[in-house]
């Protein structure tokens, strides 16, 4: 009797102990099962973020943080590098992608850019980082994040527009199969055009390219939002890289401790005496090489230009004669530092003769800075731009030959920066004045003090943009006088 007990306690603990081992087992597994769910969510979540947030997740943001709790450690982790305050990113359905190529110098495919983050935020699309120009006169081989920061530009932005480096791979091979839709919007459209037109286009091929992106988008009557983010992008988002920006406050630096200086946009450069075909005080050679030149180029829709006529309409950037006349009958001060903001000046010494001997304190960035520190921007006429920009920027004066790109994009930014004096010469008028001058028919008391009337009200004070109602080419340029942007605001008298 004692041994059938003692088999019968031994039966029953092998089955507690089976019973122990496959519960035991079946922990293990739900562990396993339950630790791998854990894992494919965190990598579902950083694939997500890397989407979104690009590189910033791999700079040391675990990936199954929040965010807010990824910025409490980022504080800790460094006592010297302040946290960087992001803007919340905005939520909302995306209607699919935009792809943008810009077309021309530096600051034509600025403000095009503007224009594509305005228009990708109204028609909630994904943009994707703006391809730039390689294929036009200056052919600059430069990608955007060689002359703009664009880790900045993508997180500055995040509540307003989403901003990807890349479309993502599904739709990256559609684009390489072909499977897209690419087209020139028509120019000077308003924003509902892109609305109406565009947006179905976006949702029938889920990816659109743009091309030739100047101006698309209309100076005036679009809703405030839209021109408050155009602003927000030009003054704010498109921040240059920090070499760039480092050298052109090395380059303002060298300049302030000599004293004040003027920046003299002298578009006097061969493609633009081409272009235009104002060939006043040329050698026979030189009309003859600008006018091929003008013919080489079959995009350069003018041909036969009469440059005489052309000069009296005001339609050419002043010479360098003219433009050391014009500044002495202003009273600009002979001591005062030059900073030329052009490329070479066609005729060399000949040309700048008359002026040198005006203002002989004359310089460029070549001139002031070590070659070793240019040369990584040679042959980058973009990035050279973008010094010239930012030392424009700082200028106690600035002044402009020709109401060129360039131009238009620095007076509204140094109106934004409060006023500062740029001087907006008329043309027109003034070769009509230096004209009567050369011919003895003004003094030189006569001709200066006109030439100081005319330019009383022209020294980038506030003033409303004009406006010319069916004949938007006409009209001042949104980004030369953004007034919706600046104080004091013209919004109430509009």
């Amino acid at each position: 009797m004692g041994l059938k007990v003692t088999a019968l306690a031994e039966s029953r603990l092998e089955k507690l102990k089976s019973s122990m081992s496959s519960k035991s087992r079946m922990k293990l597994w739900i562990i396993r099962i339950t630790t791998s769910v854990l894992i494919w969510i965190c990598l579902v979540q950083l694939t997500i973020l890397g989407e979104t947030w690009g590189p910033r997740v791999l700079k040391g943001w675990p990936p199954c943080l929040s965010h807010e709790s990824a910025a409490v450690l980022a504080v800790k982790s460094s006592s010297e590098v302040p946290a960087r305050v992001l803007p919340p990113k905005r939520v909302y359905r995306n209607n699919g992608y935009l792809m943008v190529s810009c077309n021309g110098g530096l600051n034509q495919m600025r403000s095009a850019i503007c224009d594509m983050v305005a228009i990708a935020r109204y028609l909630n699309v994904t943009l994707i980082v703006p391809e730039l120009d390689k294929t036009s006169f200056w052919a600059d081989p430069s990608e955007f994040q060689d002359i703009f920061d664009v880790d900045h530009f993508i997180m500055s932005l995040r509540d307003e527009v989403r901003i990807l480096k890349e479309l993502p791979p599904r739709l990256k091979r559609r684009v390489e199969l072909g499977v897209t839709h690419a087209m020139a919007p028509i120019s000077w459209s308003d924003i509902s055009y892109y609305h109406n037109q565009i947006l179905p286009l976006i949702q029938q091929y889920k990816v659109v390219r743009l091309n030739r992106t100047d101006a698309r988008l209309a100076n005036n009557g679009q809703p405030m939002e839209i021109q408050k983010l155009r602003c927000r992008v030009n003054f704010g988002a498109l921040k240059f890289t920090p070499q760039i920006e480092e050298l052109g406050r090395k380059v303002v630096r060298i300049l302030r401790q000599e004293g004040p200086f003027m920046v003299l946009h002298l578009r006097y450069e061969m493609d633009m005496l081409a272009f235009s075909g104002c060939t006043q005080g040329c050698k026979q050679e030189e009309v003859e090489e600008l006018t091929r030149m003008r013919y080489a180029y079959p995009w350069w829709k003018e041909k036969i230009i009469n440059s005489d006529l052309k000069r009296r309409d005001g339609l050419c950037p002043l010479t360098p004669e003219e433009t050391a006349l014009t500044l002495r009958a202003l009273d600009i001060d002979p001591s005062i530092q030059v900073y030329i903001a052009a490329g070479e000046i066609y005729g060399g010494e000949r040309r700048m003769a008359s002026l040198a001997a005006a203002y002989p304190n004359l310089v460029r960035k070549e001139t002031l800075l070590d070659p070793s520190e240019l040369r990584f921007f040679q042959n980058h006429s973009s990035q050279m731009a973008a010094l010239d920009y930012l030392v424009s920027l700082e200028s106690d004066i600035f002044v402009p030959t020709y109401d060129g790109n360039m131009a238009k994009v620095v007076e509204g930014h140094r109106r934004y920066l409060g006023y500062k004096k740029t001087i907006l010469l008329d043309r027109k008028h003034l070769v009509d004045l230096i004209d009567q001058h050369n011919a003895g028919s003004l003094t030189w008391d006569e001709f200066s003090t006109a030439v100081k009337e005319a330019h009383a009200e022209r020294m980038g004070n506030p003033t409303k943009r004009l406006v010319i109602l069916d004949r938007p080419k006409e009209e001042d340029f949104f980004y030369s006088n953004p007034w919706e942007c600046l104080e004091p605001s013209y919004e109430d008298e509009l």
